[in-house]
């Protein structure tokens, strides 16, 4: 079966109805990407003080408030309640290199999905949704907000720079991954969890600083696209590959496959290994896959 190459508004509309059984937030079944302390440090909504009340026997000894307890002469502590919002920012790349699929879908719809579903169960649980989505030529920014009508924005933008690298002349300048970080800066100030759906094509040393500063103030999450054929290739005479307008042969035999998975394995690894320092949770996402299963098998239950 073809991969499919674009999706349209009626698609990511559609999605609304899967976007249920996954959590962002840091209480994650068994076995979530997000579970435990050692693979991420997702803080959730946080915390908003509620009110100062008399210390009961079994109350969390570190909730007291000694000044409280001290000027009214019994023990007093203070109760916090969640807060009911943490805004999400989506930042999706639509760039050409996303425009590639083997099986299923191409990177560039699978990273439409994803982002839909996340806006999608965002506004189910209450909190704010905006994105940035972005190619060579523009750098769409839909700032966060309640309600079905910013998702909408969301996914028409979505929708229209998917659709846009299937025109005969796919979008052309110089808007990279770096220049999206950079709007999500902007963007997002403190207390926001940020997204990030990408194939990092183009990552080098200045991602991962921008990486590090949007992590000082904000929870961050890495969705790296990958298609199978991206990860592994053997070759075959008469084989011919092409991007970017230049085309070569794609040599024959054992060794060349190996050298192709090996140097997929080696750049994977290495932001792997970033993120993981930076305590940045990185969510594999493959093509060949639908979207919804992913999600659900690494944040969620299973079906």
């Amino acid at each position: 079966m073809p991969a499919r190459a674009t999706v349209d508004l009626d698609h990511l509309l559609l999605l609304k109805a899967e976007a249920r059984g996954f959590s962002f937030l840091p209480r994650q079944p068994v076995g979530s990407l997000l579970a435990g302390r050692h693979q991420s440090r997702l803080r959730g909504r946080g915390l908003a003080f509620e009110e100062l009340r008399h210390y009961h026997p079994g109350d969390d000894i570190r909730t007291i408030d000694w000044r409280a307890t001290a000027r009214l002469r019994s023990p007093h502590v203070r109760v916090f309640a969640e807060e009911r919002e943490r805004p999400v920012l989506l930042v999706v790349d639509q760039r050409f290199p996303m425009f590639f699929g083997s099986r299923r879908a191409m990177k560039s719809v699978a990273a439409a999905e994803v982002a839909a579903l996340a806006a999608w169960r965002t506004l189910d649980v209450g909190d704010r949704v905006g994105g940035i989505v972005f190619n060579e030529a523009e750098l769409s920014t839909i700032r966060p907000n309640r309600g079905p009508t910013q998702a909408l924005r969301l996914l028409h933008e979505l929708a229209r720079l998917n659709q846009r690298l299937a025109e005969p002349e796919p979008p052309v300048g110089g808007v990279g991954l770096n220049a999206a970080l950079e709007g999500a800066l902007q963007v997002a100030k403190h207390d926001h969890l940020v997204v990030i759906v990408t194939d990092l094509d183009g990552a080098d040393d200045t991602t991962g600083e921008l990486a590090t500063r949007l992590g000082i103030h904000n929870d961050v999450m890495v969705v790296a696209v990958y298609d199978p054929l991206g990860a592994q290739l053997a070759g075959a005479p008469g084989m011919r590959a092409s991007d970017r307008g230049r085309s070569w042969e794609v040599p024959a035999g054992a060794g060349f496959e190996k050298a192709f998975r090996a140097a997929f394995e080696d750049l994977l690894g290495h932001w792997r290994h970033l993120f993981r320092d930076l305590r940045i949770p990185l969510f594999p996402l493959s093509t060949a896959t639908p979207v919804i299963d992913q999600v659900h098998e690494l944040l969620g239950a299973h079906r």
